[in-house]
């Protein structure tokens, strides 16, 4: 691949990396812990650059998508297992971005937040009905840019380097009570998990087999994969640095899409703001899709139908039909009234339960040379693939009964 696609590649990776739950759990992180939780985004984005550039490998050398490797490596009745909570969680977080984008459009607008959600469906799915998969790809992701600005808003607002830079070892802030310390462990677990979301490996996986990856782009996979998801994790530290240094102090809990665009506003003003409310709607847009396409991905992989976003959408009925019903119970939840952040903690929750059924196939195929032949899994991948997937089993066992005693961390 030449440079200049590559770094496109990069940046698109980059506009797309923060979604509605990353937003909502990294700022809240850092109101109510300071710097102390940023090690748990530097750990969970090591994860997915692995779990990510696999995928991608698998699908330029084994042509697989991750779908269709649950069916044969899970069997039928977990893959259908596996399956149905990757529907669930993938179609709450697109709700929950379809209702994050209408409180934004509605702060820009002043019009109803539901007239706003039919609007931006349809935009949606003009979207995916007309362009082709690269530049859906592309024009949500380079848009998603305008989120630099939170970058830059750090750099702005002079944070304590030396206190910031503390937060990436691991800790436990001194003081904590027993429930805080309950709080904690759960904003642990959501951040893994808003971080490492399953429908990510789906999108990108399934995006290498629309671009015909081959064997010449593994070094493009690794290196896009590398770069666009460590450049893109420095837009959540930013955010939750931001919190920590202009939120937490004046006991402000950033439960609104909108507040968590002041941290721009505080050192820009109202080009700030704007900024960052431009950034938030386009990767949350995008997010939407990713979220949705990733559905019918799944569902189509899994049953072995056609699909595509290379051909026009009569040529694949049944995955034009998928994404298109994902779409409209999406909205349909969004016109019930919840609220987008309710939706993204339902989101993360049951994400978290689904990810060690969706990256064991993943791992399995992965290491396997009969498939990858030169290109399996080596030491260092092997050895980071099998301890995160040891992390995930952990936070899966602990989301749910984390989640029930601190009521979402809300205690």
């Amino acid at each position: 691949m030449k440079p200049a696609e590559l770094a496109l590649g990069i940046l698109t990776a980059v506009g797309g990396f923060v979604d509605v739950s990353e937003l909502v759990f990294v700022s809240q992180a850092g109101s109510r812990f300071g710097y102390s939780l940023l090690w748990v985004i530097a750990l969970a984005t090591v994860g997915i650059i692995v779990f990510g550039e696999m995928s991608g490998r698998v699908a330029a050398i084994a042509k697989q998508p991750v779908f269709n490797l649950m069916r044969h490596r899970l069997g039928l009745q977990w893959g259908l297992v596996t399956l149905a909570a990757s529907l669930f969680s993938n179609t709450i977080i697109c709700a929950a971005e379809i209702g994050g984008v209408a409180l934004l459009l509605h702060l820009f607008t002043g019009l109803p937040m539901r007239v706003m959600a039919a609007l931006v469906t349809l935009i949606f799915v003009a979207s995916i009905w007309m362009l082709p998969f690269k530049w859906i790809e592309r024009a949500y992701g380079l848009l998603g840019l305008f989120m630099l600005v939170f970058g830059a808003a750090l750099i702005a607002i002079h944070p304590p380097w030396a206190q910031l830079a503390s937060g990436f070892v691991p800790n436990l802030p001194p003081g904590l009570s027993g429930r805080d310390q309950l709080v904690y462990a759960y904003f642990v677990v959501a951040i893994v998990s808003a971080v490492m979301f399953p429908y990510e490996t789906y999108f990108y996986s399934s995006g290498g087999i629309e671009e015909k990856w081959g064997e010449k782009d593994l070094t493009t996979n690794r290196v896009t994969a590398i770069v666009g998801f460590a450049l893109g994790s420095l837009l959540a530290v930013s955010i939750l640095a931001i919190s920590a240094q202009l939120f937490g102090p004046r006991g402000i809990s950033p439960e609104l899409v909108g507040t968590v665009a002041m941290e721009a506003a505080v050192p820009f003003g109202s080009l700030g703001l704007i900024l960052a409310l431009l950034g938030m709607l386009f990767a949350l847009s995008g997010a939407a899709i990713e979220t949705c396409l990733a559905n019918a991905y799944s569902l189509s992989q899994f049953f072995g139908w056609r699909w595509g976003r290379h051909r026009p959408p009569w040529e694949t009925p049944r995955f034009t039909l998928c994404w298109l019903a994902v779409f409209l119970i999406a909205l349909a939840i969004v016109m019930t009234g919840v609220e987008p952040i309710a939706l993204a903690e339902y989101a993360v929750v049951s994400s978290i339960l689904v990810l060690p059924l969706t990256y064991l196939p993943l791992l399995l195929l992965a290491g396997d040379r009969k498939y990858m032949r030169a290109h399996a899994n080596g030491v260092v991948t092997r050895t980071l693939g099998w301890g995160y997937y040891a992390l995930i089993v952990v936070a899966a066992v602990a989301a749910l009964p984390l989640y029930l005693i601190t009521s979402g961390g809300k205690l």
